[in-house]
């Protein structure tokens, strides 16, 4: 199966649907613990309101395929540059990987920041992440030098931080 072969939808989420962006996240922290900054328990300890405020606050995409969603992204804008948006919380479904799932939701936050106004899209990733890397390498997001790590319990996993010029 292709993305050629099964259409990949990708929907933003609406501020009523805390459920199902719960769901995805923790289907994505359970999947990929090593990938983000908040942990399983974390995001399972957030009360419903919480996850309301996220998608007021943050622009969610939702792949779905065959009426299952299987991939997740979200865009936020940098706090501190007003030209400057963050694609985070990237996530596919492991059964859909090479699919084009990853490349139709990185271009859902560009198209989404492009439109609010950035210039520049910024994202963390592992270094490990071999796969990650490749994907956003080829969707054109360079390494700017930037490199940290994640936040306790996973502060030995070390990652870099890669730019889209827009």
């Amino acid at each position: 199966m292709t993305s050629r072969e099964t259409p990949i939808n990708i929907e933003r989420l609406a501020a009523d649907e805390e459920l199902r962006l719960r769901t995805i996240r923790l289907r994505a922290l359970a999947d990929a613990p090593d990938a983000f900054g908040t942990t399983y328990d974390e995001a399972a300890g957030q009360p419903l309101d919480s996850w309301t405020a996220q998608l007021q606050e943050i622009a969610t995409f939702v792949a779905v395929v065959d009426g299952e969603d299987v991939g997740l992204v979200r865009g936020a804008r940098d706090d501190l540059q007003p030209d400057a948006a963050w694609l985070i919380s990237m996530w596919a479904s492991p059964k859909v990987r090479g699919q084009g799932v990853g490349e139709a939701l990185i271009d859902a936050v560009v198209e989404w920041a492009r439109i609010s106004g950035a210039r520049r899209v910024f994202l963390d990733v592992g270094d490990h992440n071999q796969p990650a890397i490749a994907l956003y390498a080829r969707k054109g997001f360079k390494p700017n030098g930037i490199i940290g790590s994640l936040p306790p319990p996973r502060s030995h996993i070390r990652e870099h931080q890669r730019e889209l010029q827009l």
